[in-house]
């Protein structure tokens, strides 16, 4: 259970990666604030262009023409004075006042966040994992009235990515074509991520399918994604791939939690880590370094250097 603070006030704070269910819990606990007391008692302020001073005093004001106030401060840690004060902050707040705090990412080491952990009921709104994602993308879909079938769910996922807010917005893109999304409109509507490109890139090289992996490069160029971007997500790519062949034994869970990494991540990259011996990953990662390296402090032709790279893995 989480931590309450000891007032009969309520300061809640909201936070994680999961930006679609931080913005939606957020948007719920206003319009609940304003159906109950009216918006007359709201204030929200970006704690990252107001003074402290400004925000201190709004949590000490005394409600005018209705019950009780809400102050909403959204990115508390961008604010240093506010952060260097935080406890002086809630002691501040009058009892006919309920605060929230949103912050999609804190530094844990702050006195920032120890002090909200400890002191606020404090929600963190983690990304969802490969298997539910799927699962809520298909029971988003019918709730929006179309249907969405379990494969193509996955499809989706794997081509967008794992963030749930853009794929909620990808969805309502692909219901306003056809109630019933499919394979042909995904592949039709969506853009690859860059990120799930440079995988499939990887993944093409590394079975011996240069062509495919020439003309995913092509792809990536003609998006006007620069060459550099292309060779940084590629060295992303391999980094993750050292990280699971080290783990080598252990679960997808296990090697995601010990690197901080997203375990659809690891498990995608699971299969493509079985290709490759450790002693060939490492001299990819060493030539790609070294282009990385000659890129930055030669002039060169940066396409040419990376289908050099591509076709010779």
């Amino acid at each position: 259970m989480p931590n309450m603070p000891e007032r009969t006030i309520m300061i809640t704070t909201q936070s994680g990666a999961n930006s679609l269910m931080l913005t939606r819990t957020v948007r719920e606990q206003i319009d609940a604030f304003i159906k109950s007391i009216g918006d007359f008692g709201l204030e929200r302020l970006n704690a990252a262009d107001t003074a402290y001073a400004q925000i201190y005093e709004a949590v000490q004001a005394m409600p005018f023409l209705s019950d009780r106030r809400m102050v909403v401060i959204d990115n508390p840690a961008s604010n240093k004075e506010l952060a260097e004060n935080i406890q002086k902050l809630l002691d501040a707040v009058q009892d006919t006042t309920d605060v929230i705090f949103v912050e999609a990412k804190f530094d844990k080491r702050s006195v920032l966040y120890k002090t909200l952990k400890k002191k606020t009921e404090f929600v963190e709104h983690a990304e969802l994992d490969e298997q539910s994602l799927i699962r809520w993308v298909a029971l988003f879909a019918k709730e929006q009235g179309g249907e969405l079938g379990a494969s193509d769910a996955r499809l989706l996922v794997q081509r967008i990515g794992m963030n749930q807010l853009k794929i909620s917005h990808e969805v309502e893109k692909l219901l306003s074509y056809s109630s019933h999304v499919t394979r042909e409109s995904i592949l039709l509507l969506t853009e690859p991520t860059p990120q799930s490109t440079v995988f499939d890139l990887l993944d093409a090289a590394l079975s011996g399918q240069t062509a495919k992996a020439e003309s995913l490069y092509r792809e990536q160029r003609r998006l006007k994604v620069e060459p550099h971007a292309i060779l940084a997500l590629l060295g992303w790519q391999l980094h993750i791939l050292a990280v699971v062949k080290a783990g080598t034994g252990k679960s997808p869970d296990d090697i995601a939690r010990a690197a901080k990494l997203n375990p659809f991540v690891v498990r995608k990259s699971a299969g493509l880590a079985k290709s490759i011996s450790a002693t060939s990953l490492k001299e990819l990662i060493a030539r790609t370094l070294a282009l990385d390296i000659q890129l930055k402090s030669q002039t060169i032709d940066a396409d040419e250097a990376m289908q050099v790279l591509i076709s010779t893995i």
